[in-house]
């Protein structure tokens, strides 16, 4: 890795500390439970529960003890690029990246589309600005990355805050107040469907529903090894990221399982819920005013993860140009601020082209890509074990390499089965032959690479 590829921040003062990097984790993997909606209607009200409470288990603990693991080995910007790379030699680096690099693209795409949904609580007529205003939400983002590091964690911190409250209030009226919650129960049961309904088995739904639902909340659980491309930026970075992706899951976690629990007691209709969001909930328990609250929340949730994943997904390309695997062009740093700011225009560009695509296609190619990517850095956490035994690692899975197998089973089970479905119904054609096309397309791009510079030969890459 060359010079370029960690900005000049060797003072602790200039360096992201851990409660900014806490906030930006849970940007970049959540924002809240913004998003969730949809799963309701899906599979219903303990479905949805049953997914939030399972999936962590199956999808998330092996993947942030994979990546705290790795991270404690080499905290260096790039992250699980730099990993698979030393672990499994360049070609597979240049996959990993490429991969995950098209995922972040889908995974951004998603969130100035989610703007707009809350944006349309207050003013309705702001969907038939769709366009303008993603794109100012993704320049907007662009230019505040560019500006660097520091304003993105003050900013993802405020976020935070803006996130949390409203839902705190919602939970407290849902769970407090149980007058206003019958109240809520009772409009809803007239409107629509029973509560019976509501409750049904998760098995009443259908595989293209259940397939659906799994892509919906692994989506919502994803972007733990995001966090680790700026490592190099981070003050005392194996600490902190031990403590900050801990404080962040628990957040996670919590938040998701309290608001599935409110949509159960207020036995709200899940297509209000699809069509307006949580700020229909909170119109629900609190009236108009929480209403809003909420729905600005979910603006600043939108907002929150969309510059948290595009810190990240900015890194990535700046160190494989460093590595020639890309234009020279992509590692230029910012004369001021030292950013990667043709790599943060780049993806803005390509982001721009995306949120032409519908919330549910886009998670549907997110999940496939990044779980490709995935699938790769266990494997290089497995061969490190076995290549590097004594390498010095602050933080070590307590399992062996059995146990390391048996426990990389869990997320490419649940991987495996999502998309099954989606293949097995063929609910979502475009989306799912347009991701394994981009994931195929990672072949024909190395060989052009190979080609153009066949020196890069070279099976591993020490670091």
């Amino acid at each position: 890795m060359t010079a370029s590829s960690t900005p000049p921040t060797s003072s602790g003062r200039t360096k992201l500390r851990l409660l900014h990097l806490a906030a930006i984790i849970f940007f970049t993997v959540s924002g809240g439970p913004y998003g969730l909606e949809q799963l309701f209607s899906l599979v219903g009200n303990d479905g949805a529960l049953f997914l939030l409470l399972l999936t962590p288990l199956l999808w998330d603990v092996p993947t942030i003890l994979t990546v705290l693991e790795l991270n404690s080995l080499m905290p260096i910007t790039g992250g699980y690029y730099q990993w698979v790379k030393h672990a499994l030699g360049i070609r597979w680096g240049f996959f990993e990246g490429w991969w995950t690099w098209l995922y972040t693209f889908c995974d951004l795409a998603i969130y100035p589309v989610l703007f707009i949904g809350y944006a349309a609580y207050f003013v309705p007529e702001i969907a038939h600005y769709k366009i303008p205003i993603c794109l100012t939400i993704i320049w907007a983002s662009a230019i505040l990355n560019i500006v660097g590091i520091i304003p993105v964690g003050r900013a993802s911190l405020i976020l935070g805050v803006v996130v949390l409250v409203p839902f705190l209030v919602l939970f407290a009226l849902a769970f407090l107040h149980p007058a206003a919650t019958q109240v809520t129960a009772n409009a809803a049961a007239h409107a629509t469907a029973t509560h019976a309904a509501a409750n049904a088995p998760i098995t009443n739904y259908g595989f293209a529903n259940f397939s659906l639902a799994l892509y919906t909340v692994m989506w919502n659980f994803i972007g733990w090894d995001n966090a680790t491309t700026y490592a190099g930026e981070v003050n005392r970075p194996v600490r902190s990221y031990i403590i900050s992706i801990g404080i962040a899951f628990c957040l996670v976690i919590g938040i998701y399982t309290v608001s599935a629990l409110t949509v159960a007691r207020t036995g709200i209709n899940h297509n209000n819920l699809v069509a307006g969001g949580f700020p229909v909930l909170g119109e629900l328990l609190g009236g108009r005013g929480l209403g809003m609250l909420i729905a600005a929340g979910g603006m600043a949730s939108t907002l929150g993860l969309y510059s948290a994943v595009l810190l990240s997904v900015s890194r990535v390309p700046q160190v494989m140009a460093d590595d020639q695997l890309l234009p020279g062009w992509l590692c230029s740093l910012h004369s001021r601020f030292q950013t990667p700011y043709i790599s943060i225009i780049a993806s803005s560009v390509v982001v721009s082209i995306l949120v032409l695509f519908t919330f549910s296609d886009l998670i549907i190619m997110d999940i496939i890509l990044y779980g490709a990517g995935l699938s790769l850095e266990f494997i290089a956490l497995f061969l490190l074990r076995i290549n590097e035994p004594d390498r010095p690692r602050p933080f070590r899975i307590p399992l062996g390499k059995i146990g390391l197998a048996l426990l990389f089973i869990l997320p490419i089970g649940i991987y495996s089965v999502a998309l099954a479905g989606a293949i097995a119904t063929q609910e979502k054609p475009l989306p799912v032959g347009l991701a394994l096309a981009l994931l195929f397309s990672a072949a024909p791009a190395w060989w052009l690479i190979r080609w153009r510079k066949p020196h890069l030969s070279a099976p591993r890459q020490p670091l």
